[in-house]
């Protein structure tokens, strides 16, 4: 058993593109050691922003022996007319680098097929290794550099490469860059260094100023900050994120403590935060009340030598942004709601579908028509009109033009000091939300109505335009989007007919003479594409059952039948997975796929005549389906009651042929069918299910 260690040395990278590399190359590595079939014990990951490294422990000494049968044609075809190995089979022996000598005959389904037995003997471990070339050359990134003369891209360029066999160069070169044992340390307190052994790795790194070991760079960077925290009285909210993206910034870490003067905490913290966290990748600091103080902490990629003109540096630079924000803060104020207001009427939304202003008209309909199909009570539709009328303001604000990481955020408190209600306020906060597939969703009702409004108005806009998400190119966020209102809808367990919201929209806006704002030819394409956006909103619930690891027939059987709700969908799901372990759960939805089957194929819009029943089944089936109609199901008691039907259903079909000649009776017993299926859509597809695996 051996070690390997394998470093790729970089130019920095970006910090948000060091986890999801490093991620990738364990994966890489483990895919490529199962494919070449040496066996390993573990993969230990280490990365900073200059360097991706893995140690593969317990390597073995070489890749095992493969035996394997290998199929090719049939044997009939083996054989010429003068009972010689035909082409084929001369061909298949040849291009499996054997001779006919090779072939054996056996049985395969039946039918008798030529076979080889091929032997393969395992490479040595250091030849095979040599194949991490193409490990590292096949890795992918979002963002890629070209460098020199060279047209190969990779994440940042290659510096240098180290590959060690416990103390032995496994040697492959990438361009120019040829692998061996030397490393490079910090860039300003290390030297390069050469790497004897493959486990003397993390510890000789550790000599030159570098924790090549990411989980113990973060674990330092919090205790140090926690002794920051202690040693002050403060409490330092240690942001997941930010925490992430410091760490993928330096080799060697200290933590130091600056401050900025008190006058700045007349601003709002949201803005001192963001300053803070999202431009200088500060820390925050509060006392125990939970407020604000005029302090920082940050991590330095050094040791702490000269720490104090480091610190003032950093002062330095955040003073300059809040002054920037003290300046924008104190303007804003001389202006009123209705003066940015009016600045939005020649701010684009995009060249093809008119300003943000006439957005934002739509809008005000869209969530009046959701309001009403809510009950909101009058004064909540008040608010929600002036909510929706003003929720874009903010961005003609100079605080947003400079900090545009706080749209919405600065909405809630301009709003608030120029006199509007707190709950429209809120709501102009929170028409953003989420802000991510999975992210926090509103709390208010206005909230939740006015980002449902900004979505689907959004959604249905450029689809008309023609501007639907292809593959994974997505510029305008619509999938998001769509995740939104999905997770809004779903949340709060609203079933509000989307495909009704949106015609009553279209129709207003065909009624306007301007078509509030938008071209005409995308105004009159608006309706056409309904379909097609309720599909993308029925896709994000596909995508949100498959996160869940919901079965996959499951998720089929919400989403490809006649639901367009798409809370509905998940209800449903829920419902299925609660009674897939019924005892009649597999024979009720084979017969309830029965029904859809004939109904689907044999479509009728006739009305059931009970003067046609020839049998005792036919009533029965009539009644009992009939009687659905006066009660008040639940979907979880509605699929019980459906499930229930498969006796009487089995009945039906022992006693009735429903393909008869008799026009009228055929249509008859459709039409009763129908009404089962009527029922059973309301739930899911059953044809979709997948009960005989179960």
């Amino acid at each position: 058993m051996a070690n390997f260690l394998l470093e790729i040395g970089l130019e920095e990278m970006p910090a948000h593109l060091v986890t999801p590399a490093i991620d990738q190359l364990v994966e890489r590595a483990a895919d490529f050691m199962k494919e070449n079939r040496l066996q390993y014990g573990d993969i230990k990951p280490f990365s900073t922003p200059r360097r991706l490294a893995i140690l593969i422990s317990d390597v073995a000494d070489k890749a095992d022996d493969l035996t394997k049968e290998i199929k090719g044609p049939a044997k009939k075809a083996a054989f010429d007319k003068e009972g010689n190995y035909s082409k084929a089979a001369q061909g298949f022996a040849r291009g499996q680098g054997m001779t006919t000598d090779d072939i054996t005959f056996k049985e395969f389904k039946g039918n008798e097929y030529i076979f080889v037995t091929k032997f393969e003997a395992g490479q040595p471990a250091k030849e095979v290794l040599a194949g991490f070339k193409e490990v590292i050359t096949s890795m992918t990134f979002t963002t890629t550099m070209k460098w020199a003369r060279h047209t190969f891209e990779y994440v940042r360029p290659i510096r240098w490469i180290v590959a060690l066999l416990d103390d032995t160069v496994v040697s492959f070169n990438i361009l120019d860059v040829v692998s061996g044992r030397e490393t490079r340390g910090h860039r300003f307190l290390g030297q390069t260094i050469e790497i004897e052994n493959a486990t003397d790795y993390e510890n000789d790194l550790g000599k030159v100023y570098v924790q090549a070991d990411a989980d113990k760079r973060k674990a330092t960077i919090v205790s140090q900050i926690d002794a920051l925290a202690a040693e002050n009285k403060w409490q330092i909210e240690k942001d997941a994120d930010l925490l992430e993206e410091v760490n993928n910034i330096v080799e060697y870490q200290t933590a130091f403590v600056g401050r900025f003067d008190a006058e700045y905490l007349e601003l709002p913290d949201e803005v001192l935060i963001t300053s803070m966290r999202e431009h200088q990748r500060f820390f925050h600091v509060i006392d125990e009340s939970g407020s604000l103080l005029p302090y920082f902490v940050s991590v330095r990629n050094g040791n702490n030598e000269h720490l104090d003109n480091v610190i003032a540096g950093n002062e330095k630079v955040l003073v300059a942004r809040l002054e920037d924000a003290k300046f924008f803060y104190h303007e804003d104020q001389k202006n009123d709601i209705d003066f940015y207001n009016n600045k939005l009427q020649v701010v684009s939304f995009h060249a093809k579908l008119g300003s943000v202003a006439s957005h934002t008209t739509r809008v005000q309909a869209l969530a009046a028509i959701i309001g009403h199909n809510i009950s909101l009570t009058e004064n909540q539709q008040h608010q929600l009109a002036r909510a929706a009328e003003i929720y874009k303001f903010d961005l003609m604000t100079g605080m947003v033009g400079e900090f545009d990481e706080l749209q919405g955020v600065m909405g809630e408190k301009y709003a608030l000091l120029f006199g509007e209600d707190p709950a429209v306020a809120q709501a102009v906060r929170e028409h953003y939300m989420p802000i991510s597939a999975d992210g926090d969703l509103p709390e208010s009702v206005l909230g939740k109505v006015l980002a449902l409004a900004d979505k689907l108005d959004s959604l249905l806009s450029f689809f008309a335009g023609g501007m639907m998400p292809s593959g994974s190119n997505d510029p305008y966020a619509l999938r998001r989007a769509a995740s939104g209102v999905v997770n809004i809808l779903h949340a709060n367990d609203w079933h509000l007919p989307v495909s009704d919201l949106l015609s009553a929209l279209v129709d207003g806006i065909l009624a306007d003479d301007g078509y509030m704002g938008l071209p005409e030819d995308v105004a009159h394409n608006l309706q056409a594409v309904i379909n097609d956006v309720l599909a993308f909103l029925t896709d994000r619930v596909v995508k949100a059952l498959q996160t869940e690891k919901v079965r996959y027939d499951v998720i089929n059987a919400v989403t490809t039948g006649k639901l367009t709700d798409t809370t509905q969908m998940f209800t449903s799901a829920n419902a299925l997975l609660a009674h897939s372990e019924d005892q009649m759960f597999r024979e009720g939805v084979e017969s309830l796929t029965r029904v859809m089957r004939l109904t689907s194929k044999n479509p009728t819009d006739a009305a059931v005549d009970t003067a046609l029943f020839e049998n005792e089944a036919e009533k029965q089936l009539y009644d009992v389906i009939g009687s659905f109609a006066d009660k008040a199901f639940t979907t979880d008691e509605l699929l019980a009651a459906l499930l229930s039907l498969q006796p009487t259903i089995a009945a039906y079909f022992d006693q009735t042929m429903v393909m008869v000649d008799d026009e009228a009776v055929k249509q008859n017993r459709l039409a009763t069918l129908q009404l089962v299926s009527d029922q059973a859509e309301k739930v899911a597809n059953f044809m979709a299910l997948d009960v005989k695996s179960n």
